[in-house]
């Protein structure tokens, strides 16, 4: 089909595709092992980008890290929708292509094998930043890492020391947010909070520490005043659940960031059943349960090539469950206790 050129829209017709997006600028980061090159004319989608990952551990993983496009393009404004959040992202393959879609107006269109991807977003969205951060920007670097790093993505968190690791599984709910929080506060790296990617050949995990999600009612539980303070000024985001939750940027509070990818001596299904001896918080998961309770939960992760590696040597290493004790602080105790004896 021809594409035909009317005289009152030369200029749209000449370009109907935006390949002519003006002057561009570019952000690099070390992203998750990667090397990603964000580009776009739009400085305020730039901002964006800096304020999701300046300032965050520079992860590499042992091979060479591959080089990421990212490309950003902001569209106009649209009329007010309704409601108080976009639409949710619905996915789409096809071609060699992935896709992410709210709208007409904002998507994510990726090329795995080309190591690049297309993000777009109407100036609105910028009125939305917990939604363009996570559901566009995040959705196009996650998952050009998993699939240009071999990674198992997985929805977890993740703490350690001395370039040891746990693993923090569990439901939604079960506390792995607030036992994340509290390793931060005694002791722990933080590695992630929401999303952990782990390397299957040497169980080394990684993640994006730029912010902590935790309930306003974690507050009470949090005995450090400069902390809690920290966490009470954060600005408030409602998740699709409609679950509202502090959203406490991690590089401005207390604590130590993983320096490194954290060598994961195992994991730790975080559990809200309270322990029946207050000593005893920790007990291993029985052997014919452990595969089924690392995939429930899991779908997409264990459909990654790597999975059944990293379920092999991760069994190997050892996986617990967790109980909660008098204080979140006998968990973080007993976590310290996990990673000591893994040496």
């Amino acid at each position: 089909m021809a594409l035909t050129i009317s005289h009152g829209a030369q200029h749209e017709d000449a370009d109907p595709f935006r390949e002519r997006s003006g002057p561009v600028s570019s952000v690099r980061r070390q992203i998750l092992g990667g090397d990603f090159r964000f580009d776009s004319a739009s400085a305020a989608l730039l901002g964006v980008v800096e304020t999701a990952y300046a300032g965050l551990p520079s992860h590499r993983l042992p091979a060479a890290a591959p080089t990421f496009r990212i490309e950003l393009r902001l569209l106009p404004r649209r009329a007010p929708s309704p409601g108080d959040e976009p639409p949710p992202v619905r996915m789409q393959s096809g071609a060699g292509l992935l896709c992410g879609v709210m709208d007409t107006s904002n998507y994510v269109v990726l090329a795995p094998a080309q190591r690049q991807a297309l993000v777009v977003a109407s100036e609105d969205m910028l009125d939305r930043p917990y939604h363009l951060r996570y559901e566009l920007v995040e959705f196009a670097v996650f998952t050009l890492a998993t699939r240009g790093l071999g990674l198992v993505p997985l929805h977890g968190a993740c703490v350690g020391r001395q370039g040891r690791g746990v693993l923090l599984l569990g439901a939604s709910g079960s506390g792995k947010s607030t036992l994340a929080l509290h390793s931060l506060l005694h002791g722990l790296d933080f590695l992630a909070e929401d999303a952990v990617f782990v390397q299957p050949e040497g169980l080394l995990a990684t993640g994006v520490a730029n912010y902590l999600h935790v309930q306003a009612d974690a507050l009470g539980r949090v005995d450090d005043r400069a902390a809690r303070h920290w966490l009470d000024r954060s600005p408030r985001i409602r998740r699709r659940s409609g679950v509202e939750k502090f959203e406490a940027d991690l590089r401005l509070g207390p604590g130590r960031l993983a320096a490194t990818p954290l060598e994961l001596a195992g994991a730790v299904f975080v559990s809200a059943e309270a322990a029946a001896d207050a000593d005893a918080l920790l007990s291993p998961v029985r052997a014919g349960e452990v595969a089924a309770r690392l995939r429930a939960g899991q779908s997409y992760a264990m459909a990654q090539p790597g999975w059944d590696r990293f379920e092999r040597q991760l069994i190997r290493r050892g996986v617990h469950e967790l109980r909660r004790g008098g204080h979140v602080r006998d968990a973080v105790a007993a976590l310290h206790g996990l990673l000591d004896g893994s040496r």
